[in-house]
C-alpha cells in the first residue's frame, strides 16, 4: 500500500472504469468464473469456521466420535474446494489480466502510430513512454493482484461481520469498536504517508534527470573536471530522497503492526467478556470458540481490504493516463486520391501494375476532384465501379499564398508562393526560426496550414492519403535516427522488400558501400543504441543510402550532409546526381555550398520569401544571400 499511495488518484473515476470494463468485458465469462471462483474460496472459509459451533456442541461435548470424524472429513473436504478454487482463479486471473494488459498496450501503440506531431511537440519522450511501461505495469500488477484479493476481502469482510453478529450481536460491539479504531488509523496513516511517498516520488526524478544528465554529458564533465562538484549535487539529491524515504517506510510500516497490535487487544477483549458469557450461561462453548476464530480474522481482511481499494485507485489512476492519450484525436485524413504502381502501355497511356514497373501514378476518383486539377483523358474503373484516372508521379510541388502558425496566436508562413518542377533542386536558406523546415514539413503534411493550397502534380494534397502521400517523399533530416538491426536492415527501411542488391546500390549512391564493407560484419553489421558505434557522418550516409533505396519521386535534403566533411559531401554531391536526376529535390543547408547549384535557391526571413533566384543571379543583386555567402552576415 505504502508504495502506490504516491500516486495521484483518478480525476474521473467513473470514465475510466466504464472503459476499463470494456477491456475486462471481452473476456466477461472467464471474469465471471473468477468471480464465482473468489466467492466459492472466501465462502468455503467463513463456513469452515462456522462450523466449529456444531463440532464442539455437539459432537465433542456430547463424546460422539463417529459424527465428529465425519464432521471433519466434511470440513477437510470442504477446504480443499476452497483451496482448488483459489488455485483456479489465480491461474484465470494471471492468463487474463496478462491478455487484457496485451490488449491495452497493442491499442494503445497502435493510437500512438494516428496521432498528428503536434501531440508529440507537447509532450516529452520520457512522459509518453511511462505510459507503456510505468502505466502498464501498474494496471497489470492491479490486475494479477488487486481484482480478485478485492473480491475475496469484501466477502470475507461481510461474510465474518454478518456472522459476528449470527453469533452474539453483543460482543460484536466491541469488535465494531476496535474495527473503527483500525479503519481511523489506516486512513490517518495513509495520508501521512501519501504525503511523504509524494516527496519520495520527486527527489527520486531529481536524482534520476539527474543521473541521466550525468551519464549523457560524460565527456563534457571530464573535459572540464567537474566531478567533484557533480558529485557533491548528486550527494545532496541522494540525502534529500533518504529523508523522504525514511519518513515514508516509517508511517507505511506503522499500519500493519498497529492493526495487528489492535486485532490482538480485540481478541484478547473478546476472550474475556466472552469467557464471562460462557460462565453466565448468556453463550455456550462452542459459539464463543467460533466467534473468536471469526474475531481473529476480522483485522486481516479488512486490512487487505483498504490496501486494495488503493492499490486500484492508483491502477485507475494509470488507466486514465492511458486513456486519456488513447482518447486523443487522431491525425485527420479525408484524402482520397492514392498511389500505385503504374506502366505505360504502347499507346502511351497509363495502366495500373502490382509490382514496381519503373512508375508512380495518383490514383484519382472523380468524386475527389479539386480545383486546378486536369484530370486524365482516359477514364478507368476498378473493382467497386468508381471510375477514376491515372496522374502520372512527377514531382511537382506548388505552394500558393501558404500561411501557416504552428500556434493560432503566431505566424510562422506569411503568404509564401514557392514552386518546384519535376527534376529541379530547390534550396532554402535563412536564419534558423525563418520558417525553411516548416515549408518541409507542410508538404509531409504533418501540419495542416491556415491558409492557401499546396498542390502536388496539379492536385490538393488535401485530397490525397497520408500515407500515399508520405510514400511519393523521401526525406533526410539533420537528426539521423538509426533503430535496432544490421546495417542492411536500417537502410531497407526506406523499402522492405528490397533485394540485397538494392540496398548494396543504394549504398553506393550515398558512399557508404566503402565504410561498411570495411566494418567486421560488413553489411551484416549489427547497430544498437541508435547507432552509437558509428561516427555522425556514418550514420548520415545510412540515412541517405535508406532515402536512395525508397526510389523517391521526391526527395527533402534537411542539413542532410551538415555532419560530414567537405570532401565526403563532394563525393556525396556525385553520387545523389544520379538519384535526383527526374526529381525534385528540396534542400535546406546552412552550408552555401551544398546549394550553390540548385534551380532556385530561397531566402526566407520570418516567414517571408525576401529573395529567390539562382546562385549567380543571387550574388548579382548583391542583397541578403550575397551578404550571407562573402560572410558580411551570418546565419543565426
Amino acid at each position: 500500500m505504502a508504495r502506490t499511495t504516491s500516486y495521484k488518484r483518478p480525476k474521473n473515476t467513473k470514465k475510466t472504469l466504464l472503459q476499463m470494463f470494456s477491456y475486462l468485458g471481452r473476456h466477461k465469462k472467464i471474469m465471471a468464473a473468477i468471480a464465482v471462483l473468489v466467492a466459492v474460496s472466501a465462502l468455503a472459509n467463513i463456513y469452515g469456521t462456522y462450523l466449529l459451533k456444531p463440532v464442539i456442541n455437539t459432537y465433542v461435548l456430547q463424546k460422539d466420535v463417529p459424527g465428529l470424524i465425519r464432521m471433519i472429513l466434511f470440513m477437510g473436504v470442504m477446504y480443499a474446494v476452497g483451496a482448488l478454487a483459489c488455485f483456479g482463479y489465480n491461474q484465470l486471473m494471471v492468463r487474463t489480466s496478462q491478455t487484457v494488459v496485451k490488449e491495452i498496450r497493442a491499442d494503445l501503440f497502435s493510437h500512438v502510430q494516428k496521432l498528428p506531431l503536434k501531440y508529440f511537440d507537447a509532450h516529452t519522450h520520457g512522459e509518453l513512454m511511462s505510459r507503456f511501461t510505468n502505466d502498464v505495469d501498474t494496471i497489470s500488477e492491479a490486475l494479477n493482484n488487486s481484482f480478485a484479493m478485492l473480491i475475496q476481502s469484501f466477502i470475507t469482510v461481510s461474510g465474518t461481520i454478518i456472522m459476528l453478529l449470527v453469533l452474539d450481536a453483543r460482543l460484536s460491539l466491541i469488535v465494531f469498536f476496535f474495527l473503527f479504531l483500525m479503519v481511523l488509523y489506516i486512513r490517518h496513516n495513509g495520508k501521512l504517508s501519501k504525503k511523504y511517498f509524494s516527496e519520495q516520488q520527486a527527489h527520486l526524478g531529481s536524482i534520476n534527470g539527474f543521473v541521466e544528465e550525468m551519464v549523457a554529458g560524460q565527456k563534457v564533465e571530464k573535459v572540464f573536471n567537474h566531478e567533484p562538484q557533480d558529485f557533491e549535487e548528486f550527494c545532496r539529491r541522494n540525502e534529500a530522497l533518504r529523508e523522504a524515504s525514511t519518513k515514508a517506510l516509517t508511517y507505511s510500516g506503522m499500519t500493519v503492526p498497529t492493526v495487528v497490535a489492535l486485532s490482538y487487544v480485540n481478541y484478547a477483549v473478546s476472550a474475556c467478556v466472552g469467557g464471562l458469557f460462557a460462565l453466565s450461561g448468556l453463550t455456550d462453548l462452542g459459539t464463543l470458540a467460533s466467534y473468536l476464530v471469526y474475531v481473529r480474522q476480522s483485522a486481516m481482511p479488512m486490512n487487505q481490504f483498504t490496501q486494495q481499494i488503493n492499490f486500484l485507485l492508483v491502477a485507475l489512476a494509470s488507466a486514465e493516463r492511458i486513456f486519456e492519450m488513447m482518447n486523443e484525436e487522431p491525425e485527420e485524413d479525408e484524402g482520397t486520391v492514392t498511389l500505385c504502381n503504374a506502366r505505360k502501355k504502347e499507346d502511351g497511356t497509363l495502366e495500373e501494375c502490382e509490382e514496381y514497373c519503373g512508375l508512380f501514378a495518383w490514383k484519382v476518383p472523380y468524386l475527389s476532384e479539386t480545383p486546378g486539377h486536369i484530370p486524365a483523358k482516359q477514364e478507368l474503373r476498378d473493382a467497386q465501379g468508381v471510375t477514376y484516372s491515372l496522374v502520372p508521379l512527377k514531382g511537382d510541388v506548388r505552394f500558393h499564398d501558404v500561411v501557416f502558425g504552428y500556434v493560432p496566436e503566431k505566424t510562422i508562413l506569411n503568404g509564401i508562393s514557392l514552386y518546384a518542377k519535376p527534376g529541379q533542386k530547390i534550396a532554402f536558406v535563412g536564419s534558423t526560426g525563418a520558417g525553411k523546415t516548416t515549408i518541409i514539413n507542410l508538404i509531409n503534411r504533418f501540419y495542416e496550414i491556415s491558409g492557401g493550397t499546396i498542390l502536388y502534380d496539379g492536385i490538393n494534397i488535401r485530397d490525397m492519403k497520408k500515407d500515399d502521400l508520405r510514400r511519393s517523399l523521401s526525406m533526410v533530416i539533420q537528426d539521423t535516427h538509426l533503430f535496432t538491426g544490421t546495417i542492411s536492415d536500417n537502410i531497407r527501411y526506406g523499402r522492405l522488400y528490397a533485394s540485397e542488391e538494392d540496398v548494396r546500390e543504394a549504398a553506393k549512391i550515398a558512399n557508404a558501400d566503402s565504410f561498411i564493407r570495411r566494418l567486421p560484419k560488413g553489411y551484416d553489421t549489427m547497430l544498437e543504441g541508435d547507432g552509437a558505434n558509428l561516427s555522425q557522418g556514418q550514420r548520415q550516409l545510412l540515412a541517405i543510402a535508406r532515402a536512395a533505396i525508397s526510389r523517391p519521386p521526391v526527395l527533402i535534403l534537411d542539413e542532410a550532409t551538415s555532419s560530414i566533411d567537405t570532401r565526403t559531401e563532394k563525393l556525396i554531391e556525385q553520387g545523389m546526381d544520379a538519384l535526383m536526376d527526374g526529381r525534385t529535390v528540396f534542400v535546406i543547408a546552412h552550408r552555401l555550398s551544398t546549394v550553390r547549384n540548385s534551380k532556385a535557391i530561397m531566402v526566407l526571413e520570418k516567414g517571408t520569401i525576401i529573395e529567390r533566384g539562382s546562385h549567380e543571379e543571387l550574388l548579382e543583386q548583391k542583397g541578403r544571400y550575397y551578404q550571407l555567402y562573402t560572410g558580411q552576415f551570418e546565419l543565426e
